[in-house]
């Protein structure tokens, strides 16, 4: 209500209740004023009286109140009491103008004191109190009072403007709900620890004080209840303390803080820049949305209803600074403030506590208003109805009820929406729909939309969903849309097929895509899966061909062909009727090879099981004819048997025949050859049912024994005629045990189901070859068998079950045992191929194992070890096996992790370990396997070069010059050998890490420590051979200088030209010698061709040096005896020259002729004739040693002649110089002659002494250069040549004439080497020289010719 002013300083408030009443005419003045003051006149009392009068209408309604406000001012405090018990008794029932007014109540309300800075002080009386609206704006005046009861008072500005006290109520200041301030201040005094223990007399007392001030200082907050102090704490001395009243303001809080260090004492020190008040629960906190998800933008806000602008927030007590995702505002009014925090795309890491902190502060107080909420980010989890889903495009029931696909929430939000994305190469759209917290897709699906071609593929259909404040999730549905496939087959032949011939199957599918694809034949009430390693499937087109190499009954029935695309199956059937035709293998003949005397009848046979019911046409056919044969059935054998004669005997010697089976559906098989022999009659020497034949005929007959499967056992005896009767020479029959394992292996091997019947089979096969294992030890054709069967078994896929390599590896450890080793050597000899069946069969086995859990167990028998591994994605490990044989031998394998890396994903590696093939493999002339043999094989392997690093423990530490080898299955005709192409060896101590860069059976292969003689011999070897070499070319290039000049009579023509022969075939022999050595020794590869070349090439000049050498002693020997006898130069040069070259070549052909053929002509390891296969060696050491010998004789003859007495006694000077001719002539005869061979008898001798050898190679390493010395340099006649020529003078002819010989050649040892290169077979020998004095005419004496040896 408005009020009037007064200039007055002290003034109360009377709260004035009138009724008025007044007549409906009457006119009612609210502004006429009404003076009071004669009443209060001596008083010296002036009140100035405002009244307002307010018209009112008279109805039949109540009278109306008004409550007035005056304000009334008096300038001496001293009559306030006066005055206010003067109103107390005052009766003021009055009328005003024509209105009856009626003063129920005069209250005093207010009374306002002045203060010492021009304000007042106002406090209310009692019953009265501030309306809550002005409870934020009253601010205490000062008191330095401690008592309890004094009234509160607040200041006001003057001139007073109310609002005033007023009745109290509900909504008055003093009954405000309290709130509980937590404050605190510093007292500068020291902390004691009594203050920590409230129950000690000085925390009482710092209570009971500090509590009676503070209630002081605070009692006049608005709503105040209590103050209470909390405790102490160090740090000087915190006071810690709860004030309890209502909502305060900060300047309401910092006035009551003014007080207290006014009523404290001061032994107390308070710091009054330390109060600190903190308010938690003023302040309204409000997150927006409700429920937060990942991607949505946040508001967090804070509100309090003071004034601050100062906010700080907090995340896990961190302060949020203000960025682009942490934006910040605040709004400030008069007494609110507001602080908004707004995170845009929150995560899961924003979840946490967050606190806002409100901080005013001035001097007296730092004021904190916090306030903490819990915000929880969530994903927004969207789930879909099905995660994968197949539909068949063209399936009626689809199209009439087509698929829901539907995205839901886990809660419900308002705000939430969705859509729905379509990606695929089939692009069929439906209708969608949004109910609750889901929505919904219903799919149109449509055949034609959905072409063959895309059968199988997937569309993805994504929902995603978004809450309306920036969060969004999404889930996809992947749909594989399919299609039901037309399915046809069809056969390479009609529905009938014979056993034993090849067919296959053609199933083609119109639909592209395809998971996987089966073949099954049923067969009357049984089914049978197809293992499909014999199936090639290929796409686009979806084609599947299901090949069968060989049928059988067990491929007779209706074949269904099964295409698979995720859960739908299509398929198409044929029905194949397989007709019986016996086996080429399972038809026994009889005989196999016999002698057929001419015109004698000779039973033809041929025999297969009574199993079948089949009726055949049979027929045999000798050679271009045809018979029929008839058919008889022995015990649970059909025979069918033709007995034939031949009647032209002349025009042949050799005969085949075979029989010839045809079934109903004309397919036919012939059996094998029957070999037969023409003779005649009169030389028949054994007769009688079982053959005919002449003596030392072979008669070969196959095993009649039956077994007890209703078949002949395998295999043959062979007889040989011998004193009239046939003896059994050799009996290859297999045994019925091991005839059965074999019969078994070969119709697993044709069988649908082979995998599968693979584990039984190999457990069969180890437990009867354990029984078989005497029969086995002493029959190489039992032995073979089980060779072949392993090769068989091998091929069929395995499952790497741990019992199903042990039995594979127990069969293998059997045949390879000590006890085989002698039955090993004759197989070998009789099929060389074994050995290299037997390791091919173990790889193939370990390349087609298939991994358990990508695992491959471990695998341990007697003498072989088996490890494997599985290549898998993301392999980042080596490959490194370690295996120690029960002799403690070692060998590791290593493969780097890159090479495993370049291997497609699943590919198996496996690596066995024999240690105990030394009797099986060959040895490498002398050197030996010193080592484990261990073969690794990687499946789906598509390089060709693929590094492996192996570590081989020395058997033998003695052995020395280890070679890294591998088994070579393509050397010796498919026979196998050891080979080193693509292996480097590097010895370490007691080991050989070799390095290869392929995979197949590796080993190391060491020799005898003899490398340093190997090496000084070859030094001698080289060295002589490169000076023979260059003295030979000189010796022919002297000869031809100063051939006109000695060669003027018949003898000194021929000797030189026996020396120019010799000296040109050595040195063509040595260079081609030189060059194959060389190639030899340092391991280069050399062609077989070019080995035969210079094999016969050596073979036949080094032939021809020794006849030459011949021809030159004879020469000498006819000169020696036939002193008379003169023979024309045409004669000599006609036969030396036939003996020279005619003889050698004629010996180097033949021997090229019969060892050719059989690939016996050379050696395996050096170009040179063989000697253990074919002992081709002796067409050169039987003439050289022939010719040693009469060389040997013709230089006796010669030492005969020189010894031979003469007319008279000789003196001491003649016996001195006969002895000097004697020691002059042998040592020129011994190497014109070739004497120095004799040497090589000395090394064949076994260990024989070095010295043998070092002799051997230096006397024929240096041939030649004897040959220049001895032929040329010390004959006079050609040093007179030699001077002549050079001076230009003439040529004396009265020189005695003398003829120098030298010969030099290499030899041959059989034993011993002297070098590597002949494989410890080749060597050289030295020198020898004759000098013989020719008479000039045919009359001269011999004592003369033998003066001229010098």
């Amino acid at each position: 209500m408005p009020s009037q002013s007064t200039t007055g300083l002290h003034c109360l408030l009377l709260l004035v209740t009138v009724c008025c009443q007044t007549s409906q005419d009457s006119n009612f003045d609210p502004f006429s004023p009404y003076g009071i003051d004669s009443a209060l006149e001596e008083g010296g009392v002036q009140p100035e009286m405002q009244r307002q009068k307010r018209k009112m209408l008279f109805f039949d309604l109540p009278p109306p109140e008004y409550t007035v406000d005056i304000e009334v001012s008096l300038m001496d405090s001293s009559f306030l009491e006066p005055v206010k018990e003067y109103l107390k008794n005052l009766n003021l029932s009055t009328s005003i103008s024509n209105v009856d007014v009626t003063i129920s109540n005069v209250s005093v309300t207010t009374v306002c004191l002045p203060n010492p800075e021009n304000k007042s002080c106002c406090s209310c009386e009692s019953g009265y109190a501030w309306p809550s609206a002005v409870c934020s704006d009253l601010v205490t005046c000062p008191s330095i009072s401690l008592a309890p009861d004094l009234p509160c008072s607040y200041v006001k500005e003057m001139p007073l403007s109310g609002p005033y006290c007023e009745p109290q109520t509900e909504d008055s200041c003093d009954v405000a709900t309290p709130v509980v301030m937590n404050m605190s201040v510093r007292l500068d005094i020291e902390f004691q620890d009594d203050l920590g223990d409230s129950s000690s007399g000085l925390y009482k007392e710092y209570k009971a004080d500090l509590e009676k001030v503070f209630h002081a200082s605070y009692r006049c907050l608005p709503g105040f209840v209590s103050t209470t102090v909390t405790g102490f704490s160090p740090g000087s001395v915190f006071v810690n303390y709860e004030v309890k009243a209502g909502p305060a303001s900060f300047n309401q809080i910092s006035n009551s803080n003014k007080v207290v260090p006014q009523l404290l004492p001061e032994f107390y020190q308070i710091n009054q820049s330390t109060f600190t008040t903190q308010i938690t629960d003023q302040t309204n906190f409000t997150v927006s949305p409700a429920d937060i998800f990942e991607g949505d933008t946040v508001k967090l806000i804070c509100e309090i209803n003071s004034t601050s602008d100062d906010v700080t927030w907090y995340h896990f007590d961190q302060i949020i600074p203000g960025s682009f995702r942490y934006m910040m505002e605040r709004k400030i009014s008069r007494k609110r403030s507001r602080s908004i925090l707004k995170i845009i795309n929150v995560t899961m890491k924003d979840s946490g506590s967050y606190r806002c902190t409100f901080t005013t502060s001035n001097q007296f107080l730092t004021l904190m208003y916090n306030a903490t909420r819990t915000v929880t980010v969530s994903q927004l989890h969207v789930t879909p109805n099905v995660n994968n889903i197949s539909v068949t495009c063209n399936s009626p029931e689809v199209q009439s009820n087509s698929p829901l696909l539907s995205c839901c929430t886990d809660r419900h939000l308002l705000s939430l929406t969705g859509d729905w994305k379509v990606n695929g190469p089939i692009n069929i759209r439906g209708v969608s729909s949004f109910s609750g917290n889901c929505t919904e897709y219903r799919l149109n699906v449509s055949e034609s939309l959905c072409p063959p071609e895309h059968s199988g593929t997937v569309t993805t259909y994504t929902c995603e969903l978004r809450t309306g404040h920036g969060a969004r999730s999404s889930q996809s549905i992947r749909v594989t849309y399919l299609r039901a496939a037309h399915v046809t087959i069809s056969s390479s032949t009609n529905s009938l097929v014979s056993e034993g011939h090849a067919f296959n199957l053609t199933c083609e599918s119109d639909v592209s895509k395809y998971d996987s694809i089966s073949w099954k034949i049923q067969s009357g009430n049984s089914t049978k899966t197809v293992d499909c390693d014999k199936c090639i499937d290929s796409k686009p087109p979806a084609t599947s061909v299901l090949t069968v190499m060989s049928a059988t009954q067990d491929w007779n029935g209706t074949y269904i062909c099964t295409f698979s695309q995720n859960y739908l199956e299509s398929s198409a059937n044929m029905t194949i009727e397989v007709i019986s035709l016996p086996l080429k293998e399972n038809i026994l003949i009889d005989p196999i090879k016999a002698s057929v005397p001419c015109k004698v009848q000779q039973a033809l046979e041929c025999c297969i099981g009574a199993d079948t019911m089949e009726g055949y046409t049979v027929t045999f056919v000798v050679p271009q004819n045809e018979f029929q044969a008839e058919q008889k059935k022995k015990k649970n054998l059909f025979c069918y048997t033709y007995n034939y004669t031949e009647t032209e005997c002349k025009a042949k010697e050799n005969l085949t025949a075979y029989c010839r089976f045809v079934n109903r559906i004309g397919q036919e098989v012939s059996s094998e050859r029957i070999s037969l022999h023409l003779i005649p009659e009169k030389e028949v020497s054994c007769s009688g049912s079982f053959g005919i034949g002449r003596e030392g005929d072979t008669l070969i007959k196959p095993c009649l024994e039956l077994n007890n499967t209703g078949s002949f056992t395998r295999g043959n005896k062979t007889y040989k005629c011998s004193k009239k009767a046939w003896k059994l020479e050799k009996d290859n029959c297999l045994s019925v045990a091991i005839n059965n394992l074999l019969t078994s292996a070969e119709a697993l091997s044709k069988s649908p189901e082979a995998k599968a019947k693979l584990p039984k089979y190999l457990e069969e096969l180890k437990k009867q070859t354990s029984k078989e294992q005497s029969i086995i030890n002493s029959s190489p054709a039992n032995l073979g068998a089980i060779v072949t069967v392993l090769g068989i078994v091998s091929s069929i896929p395995a499952v790497a079950e741990e019992s199903t390599i042990q039995n594979f590896l127990s069969t293998v450890d059997f045949i390879v045992a000590d006890s085989t080793s002698e039955v090993w050597q004759d197989l070998n000899n009789e099929d060389v191929l074994k050995r290299s069946s037997l390791l091919h069969s173990v790889e193939n086995f370990s390349l087609h194992l298939q991994p358990v859990n990508n695992t491959i167990p471990p695998v341990s028998v007697n003498t072989l070890q088996l490890q494997g591994g599985v290549v898998t994605e993301n392999n980042t490990t080596d490959y490194n096996k370690n295996f120690c044989s029960t002799k403690n031998l070692t060998v590791s394998v290593l493969i780097d992790k890159s090479e495993i890396q370049s291997l497609s994903q699943y590919s198996t590696i496996v690596s066995v370990v024999y240690s105990n093939l030394e009797h099986i493999l060959p040895r490498n002339g002398p050197e030996a396997v010193n080592g484990l043999v261990i073969s690794t094989t990687v499946s789906h392997n598509k390089s060709q070069k693929f590094n492996v690093n192996m570590t081989f423990a020395k058997k033998n530490l003695s052995l020395k010059m280890p070679r890294c080898v591998f088994w070579n299955f393509t050397l010796n005709k498919e026979g196998g050998g050891w080979d080193t192409h693509g292996c480097t060896p590097t010895e370490v101590e007691n080991h050989v890490i070799c390095s290869c860069n392929h995979l197949t059976s590796f080993s190391i292969l060491m020799s005898p420590d003899k490398s340093s003689q190997f090496i000084f011999e070859d030094y001698i070897t080289y060295i002589g051979l490169a000076i023979s070499i260059l003295s030979l070319a000189a010796c022919i290039v002297i000869e031809s200088l100063v051939w006109k000049y000695v060669t003027n009579n018949t003898t000194s023509y021929m000797r030189h030209v026996c020396i120019l022969n010799i000296a040109s075939s050595l040195l063509i022999a040595d260079v081609w010698f030189i060059v194959t050595a060389s190639i030899s020794d340092q391991n280069q590869p050399i062609s077989r061709d070019l080995c035969f070349v210079a094999t016969f090439c050596i073979h036949l000049f080094y032939l021809c040096v020794f006849f030459w050498m011949l021809s030159l002693g004879l020469i000498l020997f006819y000169r020696l005896i036939f002193i008379l006898h003169n023979t024309s130069k045409t004669a000599q040069k006609a036969v030396v020259f036939c003996l020279g070259y005619g003889c050698p070549f004629v010996i180097a052909v033949i021997t090229i002729a019969i060892t050719l053929p059989r690939n016996s002509y050379t050696r395996k390891d050096v170009c040179w004739l063989n000697w253990k296969d074919s002992k081709a060696l002796l067409a050169f050491v039987i003439p050289a040693l022939v010719i040693v010998a009469m060389n040997l004789f013709i230089t006796a003859v010669v030492i005969i002649k020189i010894l031979r007495p003469t007319i008279g006694d000789r003196s001491n000077r003649q016996e001195k110089n006969s002895l000097f001719q004697i020691g002059k002539s042998v040592a020129i005869l011994t190497p014109l002659l070739g004497l120095t061979w004799g040497f090589g008898l000395a090394t064949i001798i076994k260990n024989s002494h070095r010295a043998f050898h070092i002799l051997f190679a230096v006397l024929n390493a240096l041939q030649g250069f004897l040959i220049l010395v001895f032929g040329a340099l010390w004959d006079k006649r050609i040093q007179e040549a030699l001077l002549k020529r050079n001076s230009i003078s003439k040529w004396s002819s009265q020189q005695s004439k003398s003829t120098s010989l030298i010969l030099v050649t290499p030899m041959l040892a059989m034993s011993y080497p002297f070098s590597r290169t002949f494989n410890n077979l080749c060597g050289k020998t030295g020198k020898y020289r004759v000098s013989s004095s020719e008479p000039s005419t045919s009359s001269e004496n011999t004592s003369k010719s033998y003066s001229l040896l010098n």
